[in-house]
């Protein structure tokens, strides 16, 4: 299989951990894809030009991050991230919502510090600042559940990458004020998987 990337994407980190956490290292090669050019190659695979995208063995292409996530999971018969089912599963979908929607707000304040400065928008950098500063609030209150503890499931990979992007983004100071979810995350970015994925500074 191949899955293809960039390296700073959040959202092909997940799908370069679950790679790595399900050790199919063998069976997956990881390819960085030229993303937002014209006339770039990657659109022939991948029209939308997004990543992550999968192409699978028998050669049908896979995109978006928590189908790619839960498809390499599952390549086993033993899926070890998934969320609980039957009544459990409202309160973890609910979780593992709040942290997509860290992730999208970051990943949108990612790319406008990217344009050139001329073209950037002020408002949208101002919006996305003060909305990650609320939701890493809310998530200093809800790491304390007990699904953010334990063996590494979905909820926990999005919301850790989410985090580090702070090694991206000058401006995402999250840590300060925030001591529990500052020490829930130097715990799970210390595994090989993680640091292995670091996004370029």
């Amino acid at each position: 299989m191949k899955l293809y990337i960039t390296p700073g994407s959040p959202y092909a980190r997940m799908a370069r951990i679950v790679v790595l956490e399900k050790g199919l290292e063998s069976r997956v090669e990881t390819i960085v894809a030229k993303t937002r050019t014209a006339d770039s190659p990657y659109y022939a695979i991948n029209p939308s030009g997004r990543v992550p995208y999968l192409v699978r063995d028998d050669g049908v292409g896979m995109e978006e991050s928590a189908l790619i996530c839960a498809y390499l999971d599952h390549l086993d018969g033993a899926p070890a991230l998934h969320l609980p089912g039957g009544d459990a599963s409202w309160e973890a979908r609910r979780l593992e919502a709040l942290a997509r929607s860290l992730l999208d707000g970051l990943s949108v304040w990612g790319r406008e510090i990217t344009r050139p400065e001329n073209e950037r928008s002020p408002t949208v950098i101002r919006h996305e600042t003060d909305r990650a500063q609320r939701m890493v609030d809310a998530w200093e209150r809800e790491i304390g559940h007990p699904l953010m503890w334990g063996a590494l499931n979905m909820v926990q990979l999005t919301l850790a990458c989410a985090l580090g992007l702070e090694a991206r983004n000058p401006g995402f100071r999250w840590r300060p004020g925030h001591p529990r979810l500052s020490g829930w995350f130097d715990g799970i970015a210390a595994r090989p998987s993680f640091t292995a994925t670091l996004p370029p500074g």
